[in-house]
């Protein structure tokens, strides 16, 4: 069986060659694939500062300093998936239903073999796309969303189609089950008092980052593992769920975010549970200081790739 891994060898420099992901093979096959790089550079869903289109491109020139191995989990990933850079889905500028078919085009075929895609946004909006492909074939899936927002608020400026809507759709639609559903850091100001009642009020269990800070990482991480027992899982992280000290590069930044360090301590503990997607969304790379922002969302990836590598091994 053909294996698609990252280059162990050596025969060239990190900084050289054409940027793909961990310096992972473009190929655009779904033989023989375990997980699926895929950028979605669409930000037309974004209602402050644009310019997320380019966020896969700034995560994938950062990601050649990836390795291949985790010391937290003392893997190696690709002893355990094929992985590849897909490339980008070819979004329509402007255009958001036109780029949801798109999407679907794209993302419902890995689904149905049940290859893990692991998304670069782009702005929050791209998720209603890739959960419309993944109910193709699972069904209503659970959602463990790591955002400063909600996400869930019915419409901006009259448009039910923008990055501050998109799991209030997928609940009306029917894409995820709300009520096996956890929405984690949310902080910041709000336009009303009653907005993340709004969020419970659609079957979603909702920890503000207050709450993560007063329960402690274990008792969240059980919260989590609570919350979708049993049930196959979307994760969504957006980089603002990160203080904008560490993560400026970003469209609507709130202060007062969680650490990098807590984040990951966060993701490594989400093993056994049976993730059949990510995404990473909204790094706005003008807005970014020396990278650091695509350094996160790199190494958010890469941990998104050891829970699936991890869950391999499981099974094997």
């Amino acid at each position: 069986m053909v294996k698609y891994r990252q280059d162990p060898t050596f025969k060239e420099p990190r900084f050289s060659g054409i940027s793909t992901f961990m310096r992972l093979p473009h190929v655009k096959t779904l033989e023989n694939v375990d997980v699926a790089i895929i950028g979605i550079p669409f930000d037309t869903g974004q209602t402050f500062r644009t310019g997320a289109r380019f966020g896969p491109q700034a995560i994938r020139n950062f990601s050649s300093l990836v390795r291949c191995s985790s010391n937290h989990h003392k893997i190696n990933i690709f002893d355990y998936i094929s992985a590849v850079d897909y490339g980008d889905i070819p979004v329509v500028p402007g255009f958001i239903q036109e780029t949801y078919k798109n999407i679907v085009e794209v993302l419902a075929p890995m689904y149905k073999k049940e290859i893990v895609p692991i998304v670069m946004g782009g702005d929050h909006s791209i998720s209603l796309g890739e959960l419309r492909a993944a109910a193709e074939h699972y069904g209503p899936v659970s959602l463990v969303h790591f955002d400063a927002h909600t996400d869930t608020v019915d419409s901006y400026f009259g448009q039910r189609y923008t990055h501050g809507t998109p799991f209030r759709r997928a609940v009306e639609e029917g894409l995820i089950d709300p009520f096996h559903s956890i929405q984690i850091g949310l902080r910041g100001s709000i336009n009303s008092v009653d907005e993340y009642d709004q969020s419970r009020e659609l079957g979603f269990e909702v920890i503000t980052t207050e709450e993560v800070l007063d329960m402690g990482i274990k008792s969240l991480i059980s919260a989590i593992k609570h919350r979708v027992a049993g049930r196959r899982v979307f994760l969504s992280f957006d980089v603002d769920f990160i203080d904008p000290a560490f993560a400026p590069g970003t469209g609507t930044p709130e202060v007062g975010g969680i650490y990098p360090r807590e984040a990951f301590q966060i993701l490594r503990q989400l093993t056994d549970i049976p993730f059949i997607g990510f995404d990473v969304v909204e790094v706005l790379p003008a807005y970014d200081h020396g990278d650091i922002t695509s350094a996160l969302a790199a190494n958010v990836m890469f941990e998104m790739m050891c829970l699936t590598a991890l869950n391999k091994k499981e099974h094997t």
